[in-house]
């Protein structure tokens, strides 16, 4: 996690939320009263988040002291108390939506990651996530994909070549195509092919590619085709993967499967957060 993008983003949610002031809890606490706010699981899942708690609140008051009861990773259970603030009971409810908000959707990605990973335990395949986040918010989901055991593909469109179906058509072949980037790229650029036919496959493979992707491709179309690749090339599956279908691609031989589903449909967490007042005079 860049912990310096993170407090960008953080310092432009909270501003967007907070305005000039918090006109509720600034008129009604003051800077004297002290609390807790403690978050507490009302479902079980697999947290992340943690440098979220720690720097959002941090952002707000240097005096808030922060304790995680679960690391990034870590599976909890309904009722759990998964971290706990204490300081200015204001700065306390500044945060405590916006951390909050984002906390619940990261463990949502999580829980959702690790489902993925178990459903292709014991096989070679590993699950991967897309470029389907939200908009503003794809450090803190794709981490959270990796906090669920799943892998990331490509952050965006800057640190990997993929030639995809209107790449293809422009530059009239797969083999045009990876020319044209090769004699125009280093060497450390990987460079990743999307294909539709077992023809498509074979032209990735003589023009030789890195990655070949399986687009919208059937298990037994996938298992047959994976045999045409040899081993220095890596593959992957994509295209209306869900973890309802997952299973169905377990045995395909295929080296990653992504999955848009762990980000852009994702359901957040069910996670609360309790408020306790308690005496004491700023620090």
């Amino acid at each position: 996690m860049n912990i310096l993008k993170l407090k960008q983003m953080l310092e432009h949610f909270l501003i967007e939320d907070i305005g000039e002031y918090d006109v509720t809890s600034d008129t009604i606490f003051g800077q004297a009263k002290q609390g807790t706010l403690t978050f507490i699981a009302k479902e079980g899942g697999v947290f992340s988040g943690g440098d979220v708690i720690i720097t959002g609140f941090s952002l707000l008051d240097t005096q808030i002291e922060v304790a995680l009861h679960v690391r990034d990773g870590e599976v909890f259970e309904a009722g759990q108390q998964l971290a706990r603030m204490t300081g200015n009971m204001a700065s306390l409810l500044k945060g405590e939506r916006v951390v909050l908000n984002l906390v619940q959707r990261m463990s949502g990605i999580a829980t959702l990651a690790s489902e993925a990973t178990m459903i292709l335990a014991g096989t070679k395949t590993r699950a991967c996530d897309t470029r389907k986040t939200t908009p503003g918010l794809r450090m803190l989901e794709k981490y959270a994909v990796r906090s669920g055991g799943a892998f990331n593909h490509r952050n965006g469109l800057y640190d990997a070549v993929m030639i995809k179906d209107n790449h293809i058509a422009f530059a009239g072949s797969i083999t045009k195509a990876v020319q044209a980037v090769k004699g125009k790229l280093g060497h450390a650029w990987k460079v990743e092919v999307e294909t539709e036919s077992l023809e498509q496959v074979l032209e990735a493979v003589e023009a030789g590619v890195d990655i070949i992707m399986f687009d919208n491709r059937t298990p037994e179309e996938i298992k047959q085709w994976v045999k045409s690749v040899p081993d220095s090339i890596i593959t992957e599956a994509s295209g209306g993967m869900t973890l309802g279908n997952l299973a169905t691609y377990r045995e395909t031989g295929v080296d990653y499967i992504s999955l848009g589903s762990l980000t852009h449909s994702v359901r957040a967490l069910d996670i609360s957060a309790k408020v306790t007042e308690c005496e004491g005079i700023m620090r």
